[in-house]
């Protein structure tokens, strides 16, 4: 069983050792639930995207800042919990930073991020 303190860690050595500054690690994808750990360095931002029908995002070390529709929405603390659901938002570390993403989507959504 993986420990996410564990996979904290990992990921944020591989985000601080990539060109790109972050790192991504799906450690659950069953049926339409996934949970990805993402680790930020910072400065880095996810560009504005829009979430799945069902999303929460929760900070697992560091600080990060929350956007919706480019207006701040939150900025977070290590364990606190924000639902993202259906909505645009971007994603910016103000420190280095580990967070986990729930997911779900329904089969038959035809959810497609890239399109919204």
């Amino acid at each position: 069983m993986p420990r996410l303190d564990d996979l904290a860690g990992t990921n944020l050595a591989k985000a601080r050792a990539a060109g790109s500054g972050r790192s991504t690690e799906l450690v659950v994808h069953d049926g339409v639930l996934r949970q990805t750990i993402m680790a930020l360095c910072a400065g880095r931002e996810l560009a504005e995207h829009v979430a799945p029908p069902a999303a929460t995002l929760q900070l697992l070390c560091g600080r990060i800042r929350v956007l919706k529709r480019g207006q701040l929405a939150e900025e977070l603390a290590p364990g606190d919990l924000l639902s993202l659901t259906d909505s645009r938002h971007s994603v910016e570390a103000l420190e280095d930073s580990v967070f986990l993403l729930t997911t779900v989507s329904r089969p038959s959504d035809g959810y497609d991020p890239r399109v919204a």
